[in-house]
C-alpha cells in the first residue's frame, strides 16, 4: 500500500486504525483492521476547525479514492471539513475478513468503525452505489450527530414486479457470478468503463491496485451477491429497513446523479425524492454511474454545505431557505396577485353567454377545420376526463407526459391533467429523437398519454410510465404497445355516475407544469412552474397584448394554442409539422385564420419566412383572412426588421409585435415595429451624431421595454467576457447580463440544483444567460448569449449587432460571428449562409469576405476571417437560433487546415 502512488491523494490522508467488532458476524472480541482517508490529523496539525464530518462511504467495486476531491476541498483553510472516507470490510485496502458480510453487518461496521474514532457532530453521510444505502443506513441510527446527507447513483428500493438492472442480473447469474466478480477482474473494469469521459490509464490502475488477486476480490463477489432481488433474500429487510426510514428524515439532503447510469438509472433517483422531497437534486446530463469521476461533485458539495448545514447550525441563509428551490422575493416586488387558476377564463367562457360559441379547433391537412369543441363541450370534456384520469390513479403531483399533437386531444388532456393536480410535462417532438428522449427520461413521468408514433419511440427509448392512447385500440394494438387504456375510454368512465370527485381547489404554489428549454446552447433544460406561475403567464400575456376573452388565435408554435384557452380566447394550429416551423406556409395560415376568424397570429421568424416565400400562391379569400388579423406576435430568435415590414404588407391591418423572452419567462419584454424603426432611427442618429447623441443604442436587437409587472437590468460584463457583479442596474450604454425580476417568472429548473443556483444568485431576479444593454429611452437591446461572447485581445465582442449588419448584405441569409482560439485572445470569425446557398462550406470567396468584413467593421466588430456554409446549424424546435458553439468547434477545424465538412 503505497498512498503516493495514488493520484490526487495525499500520502498523509492514508491511515489504518483496529475497531473491535460487534457484529454477529465475527467472533465476540473479534477486532478488524480499517484503512481509511483521513484530512482529521492534517487539520489538527494545521491548527484548523472543521465545521463538520463528511463520513463518506464507495460502493462495489470501488474504495476510498473515490472521494479524493472531496478530501482535497474539505483541507482547503477557507472552508475545513474533516473527510473520513472508509474503505468497506474485505474492500480497498481494509481486512480481508473471510466472512460473508450482508447489509445489516455492514451498517453495523461502520457504526464500530465512527464509536472508535469518537466521530461526533455534525456529521454528513456521502454514500455511492451500495455505499449510499450503507451511509444511510447509518444516518438515520444516529439522529443526533447527522447534519445532512448527500447520495451519488444509489438506491434504497426495488419495485415489485420489476427486474434489477441488465447489468446486475448478469453478474448474479450463477454461470458467471464467481468467474465475473472474483475470479477475473471483469467486474472492476466494466465499472471502470462507465466513466465518462474514460478513466485516465493513472486513475484506473489507482482503482484496482487493492483488488490484485483472486484472493483480493472475495468482497466484490459477495457485495453482488448481498444484493436484495426480491423479498425472499436475506438482506431484503434490512434495504426495506432504510427506504421506509428515510420518509421520516428532515436533515438536509443533497443528490448528484449521473443519468447515463445503466445500473442505478432515473428511476431509482425517481424513488429517493419521493422519500426525501426536500432534497436539492442535480442531475449531470452525460454523466453515468461514477458520477464523481465524471463532473466535479465538490465545489456543489461545498456549495450546498455552506448554505444548508453550516447555515443551519445558526439561522438559513437566505438563498437556501427559498421555498422549492424557486424565485427569492425581493423586497421591492409586489405580492402576489389574487390566484386564478389557468383554466379560470375557460370555465367563465363555459358557463357565460358564449358556452356555444366554438372554443379550439383543429385543422385537417387539407387545410380545412377537421374538429372542433365550444367552450361548454371543452369545459365538460375537461372535467370528465380529469375524473376519468382520477379513477386510473392519476394522482396530485403525478407527472403527466403529454406526446400529443396539438389540436383538441392535446387542449384537453393537458387541461384535465392541471385540473387534478397532476404535473404535465410538455418535451415537444421540436427537440429531436435525442433531445425528447433525454427530457423525458428526466422528467421520470408516472404516465405518458401519447399516439402510437410516441409509445413505438417509447419502446425503443426506455420511457418510463403507464401508457394511455389518444384513441381506443384493438386489444393486439394495446398488447403490442403496452397501452393500458385510452382518453376516451377515461372520459367515458369519468362521465358516469359516481365517477371520482375531483379537487375543489388547487394549491396555487405546487408544481403545475415542466416545460423544456429549446436546447439550441445545450442539452434542453426542464422548467417547473406552480399553477401560480402559470396564471401569472396568462395575466401577463393578456395586460401586454390586450388578449381578452372573445379572441381568435392562430398558434404557429404549439405552446400558444394551450395558452389560448386560458386567456378566453378561440385558437388553432395551422396544418404544419409542429417540429419545423418552417414548414408553416402561407395558404395553411390562411386556412386556420379563415378557420376562425382570426385577430391574432402567433408565428417564429423561420415560419413567417416561410408564409413569405409561399405566399404567391394565397388566394383571395386567403389574402381576405389575412388582412382581418389585427395582432402578430413573432418571438424566439430575434426578428429583422424588414422580414416584419414584408409580413405588414400581408396583414396591413395587424399591429406587429416581437416579445422577447424564454422558456424561463415569458414574456419579458415587448416593442412594435413601428418603435422598432424608430430605435433603428435613434440608434443611426447617435451614430452619426457621436456617441453621446443617444447613449448605447444599435448595437444587436431592440426588444423594447418590460411587460406587465416585469422589472428587468442588467449585470455588467467583465473583460473575461463573465457577468461576475451582484449589482443589477439600468443605465444607458451598459452592456451586462439581462436579469428578469415578474411574477411570471419560473419556480425552478427541474432537478438542476446548480443551474437554479446560479440563476437565482442574485436575490429576486433570474439571471436569463443572455446579454444586452439599455439605450437612452430605456429600451433594451439583446446583444446574444452570455456563453457566445468572444473574447479577443481587443476586448469583448457580442455577436448579434454585427450579424445583424452582415444580414443587410444583398445575397446574406443567415449570419452568425463565433470565436476561435483561448479565450482573452480569440479571432473573431463570422460564418454565413449565402442565398441562393453554395454547395460546399469552407472559406469565402475574396468578394463576399470583403463585403462581409465591411459591415461587420462598420457595426464595431473587426472579423478576421469569413466562412460560408449551405445552412446554418439551427435548433429544431424554432429553426433560427444558430449554435455558435458548434460553429466554434467547426470553424477551428477548418482554419486549421481540416476538411470542412458539415458545421
Amino acid at each position: 500500500m503505497v498512498a503516493a502512488n495514488w493520484p490526487g491523494v495525499d500520502p498523509e490522508w492514508s491511515r489504518e486504525i483496529e475497531v473491535a467488532s460487534t457484529s454477529d458476524a465475527d467472533r465476540p472480541g473479534t477486532v478488524r483492521r480499517w484503512h481509511l482517508l483521513d484530512n482529521g490529523p492534517q487539520l489538527s496539525r494545521r491548527a484548523l476547525v472543521p465545521a463538520g464530518t463528511l463520513l463518506c462511504v464507495h460502493g462495489n467495486p470501488t474504495w476510498s479514492y473515490l472521494w479524493r476531491t472531496l478530501l482535497a476541498a474539505g483541507s482547503d483553510p477557507a472552508h475545513p471539513w474533516r473527510v473520513v472516507a472508509v474503505d468497506q470490510l474485505d474492500m480497498g485496502y481494509s481486512e480481508r475478513t473471510g466472512t460473508f458480510r450482508r447489509l445489516a453487518h455492514r451498517i453495523n461496521d461502520l457504526r464500530d468503525l465512527t464509536d472508535a474514532l469518537a466521530l461526533d457532530g455534525p456529521v454528513v453521510t456521502v454514500g455511492h452505489d451500495w455505499g449510499g444505502v450503507i451511509s444511510l443506513g447509518w444516518a438515520l441510527a444516529h439522529p443526533q450527530q447527522l447534519a445532512g446527507v448527500v447520495l451519488t447513483n444509489t438506491a434504497v428500493h426495488q419495485p415489485a414486479g420489476q427486474a434489477i438492472p441488465p447489468a446486475l442480473r448478469l453478474a448474479l447469474h450463477p454461470a458467471l457470478h464467481k468467474w465475473g466478480t472474483t475470479t477475473s477482474d471483469a467486474f472492476l473494469r466494466v465499472t471502470h468503463s462507465l466513466a465518462h469521459p474514460p478513466l485516465s490509464a493513472d486513475i484506473r490502475s489507482a482503482y484496482m491496485a487493492p483488488y490484485r488477486g483472486a484472493e483480493r476480490r472475495a468482497g466484490v463477489g459477495n457485495f453482488v451477491a448481498d444484493i436484495p432481488v426480491d423479498a425472499s433474500h436475506p438482506s431484503f429487510a434490512a434495504l426495506s429497513g432504510v427506504a421506509e426510514g428515510l420518509r421520516g428524515l428532515k436533515a438536509p439532503a443533497l443528490m448528484l446523479w449521473g443519468p447515463r447510469d445503466p445500473i442505478f438509472s432515473d428511476r431509482y433517483l425517481k424513488d429517493l425524492i419521493s422519500r426525501l422531497p426536500h432534497a436539492k437534486v442535480h442531475r449531470f446530463e452525460g454523466a453515468g454511474h461514477l458520477v464523481a469521476e465524471d463532473r466535479d461533485i465538490a465545489t456543489p458539495v461545498f456549495q450546498w454545505l455552506a448554505g444548508n448545514v453550516e447555515a443551519s447550525e445558526g439561522e438559513s441563509t437566505r438563498s437556501e431557505a427559498t421555498p422549492a428551490g424557486g424565485q427569492e422575493q425581493d423586497a421591492a416586488q409586489p405580492g402576489p396577485a389574487e390566484f386564478r387558476p389557468l383554466w379560470h377564463p375557460l370555465q367563465q367562457q363555459a358557463t357565460g353567454p358564449a358556452g356555444a360559441d366554438t372554443a379550439v379547433v383543429e385543422m385537417a391537412p387539407d387545410g380545412t377545420a377537421a374538429r372542433s369543441l365550444s367552450w361548454r363541450q371543452l369545459d365538460r370534456n375537461i372535467l370528465n376526463l380529469a375524473a376519468g384520469l382520477k379513477e386510473a390513479g392519476v394522482e396530485s403531483g403525478s407527472r403527466v407526459s403529454l406526446m400529443v399533437p396539438p389540436g383538441v386531444d392535446l387542449t384537453v388532456a393537458l387541461y384535465a391533467c392541471l385540473r387534478l393536480g397532476a404535473v404535465v410535462v410538455v418535451a415537444d417532438a421540436g427537440l429531436g429523437t435525442r433531445g425528447l428522449s433525454r427530457a423525458v427520461k428526466g422528467a421520470t413521468p408516472d404516465v405518458l398519454i401519447g399516439i402510437d408514433k410516441a409509445f413505438a419511440a417509447a419502446s425503443l427509448l426506455g420511457w418510463p410510465g403507464r401508457r394511455i392512447s389518444v384513441r381506443d385500440l384493438p386489444a393486439a394494438r394495446r398488447r403490442i404497445l403496452g397501452v393500458e387504456t385510452s382518453l376516451d375510454e377515461l372520459a367515458r368512465s369519468g362521465a358516469a355516475p359516481g365517477a371520482a370527485q375531483l379537487p375543489d381547489s388547487v394549491d396555487p404554489d405546487a408544481p403545475a407544469a415542466v416545460l423544456f428549454t429549446s436546447g439550441s446552447t445545450g442539452p434542453a433544460k426542464g422548467v417547473l412552474y406552480t399553477h401560480r406561475k402559470l396564471a401569472a403567464m396568462r395575466d401577463t400575456v393578456a395586460e401586454t397584448f390586450g388578449i381578452r376573452p372573445g379572441a381568435r388565435l392562430v398558434a404557429g408554435f404549439a405552446p400558444f394554442a394551450l395558452l389560448g384557452p386560458a386567456l378566453g380566447a378561440v385558437s388553432v394550429t395551422p396544418a404544419m409539422d409542429v417540429t419545423a416551423p418552417r414548414t408553416l406556409t402561407a395558404n395553411a395560415l390562411a386556412d386556420a385564420a379563415a378557420a376562425i376568424d382570426a385577430t391574432a397570429v402567433f408565428a417564429s421568424p423561420a415560419a413567417l419566412r416561410n408564409v413569405l416565400a409561399t405566399q404567391d400562391g394565397l388566394s383571395s379569400a386567403g389574402h381576405k383572412a389575412l388582412e382581418r388579423v389585427e395582432l402578430l406576435l413573432s418571438a424566439g430568435a430575434p426578428v429583422p426588421e424588414p422580414l416584419l415590414a414584408e409580413v405588414q404588407r400581408l396583414m396591413p391591418r395587424a399591429s406587429l409585435h416581437t416579445p422577447y423572452g424564454m422558456t424561463e419567462a415569458l414574456p419579458v419584454t415587448d416593442i412594435s415595429l413601428e418603435q422598432i424603426q424608430t430605435a433603428d432611427a435613434d440608434a443611426a442618429a447617435g451614430t452619426s451624431a457621436g456617441a453621446d447623441a443617444v447613449a448605447g443604442a444599435g448595437n444587436g436587437v431592440c426588444v423594447g421595454w418590460p411587460v406587465h409587472g416585469a422589472r428587468v437590468a442588467v449585470v455588467p460584463l467583465a473583460a473575461d467576457g463573465t457577468a461576475p457583479g451582484a449589482d443589477p442596474v439600468t443605465e444607458a450604454g451598459v452592456t451586462g447580463e439581462i436579469l428578469v425580476c415578474a411574477p411570471h417568472v419560473k419556480e425552478a429548473y427541474d432537478r438542476l440544483w446548480l443551474v437554479q443556483r446560479e440563476s437565482a444568485s442574485l436575490p429576486g431576479w433570474h439571471r436569463t444567460g443572455d446579454v444586452g444593454h439599455f439605450d437612452a429611452a430605456g429600451r433594451l437591446w439583446v446583444e446574444g448569449r452570455l456563453a457566445h461572447v468572444v473574447t479577443g485581445p481587443d476586448g469583448v465582442v457580442t455577436p448579434v449587432g454585427a450579424e445583424q449588419a452582415i444580414e443587410r448584405l444583398d445575397g446574406v441569409r443567415l449570419a452568425a460571428i463565433t470565436g476561435v482560439g483561448p479565450a482573452g485572445t480569440q479571432a473573431v470569425v463570422a460564418v454565413v449562409e449565402t442565398s441562393p446557398p453554395v454547395r460546399k462550406a469552407g472559406p469565402a470567396g475574396p468578394q463576399l469576405a470583403g463585403r462581409v468584413r465591411k459591415a461587420a467593421l462598420e457595426a464595431g466588430v473587426k472579423v478576421s476571417a469569413v466562412l460560408v456554409v449551405p445552412a446554418q446549424p439551427t435548433d429544431i424546435r424554432h429553426n433560427a437560433k444558430i449554435d455558435r458553439t458548434r460553429l466554434s468547434r467547426w470553424a477551428s477545424r477548418v482554419l486549421a487546415g481540416g476538411r470542412p465538412g458539415k458545421p
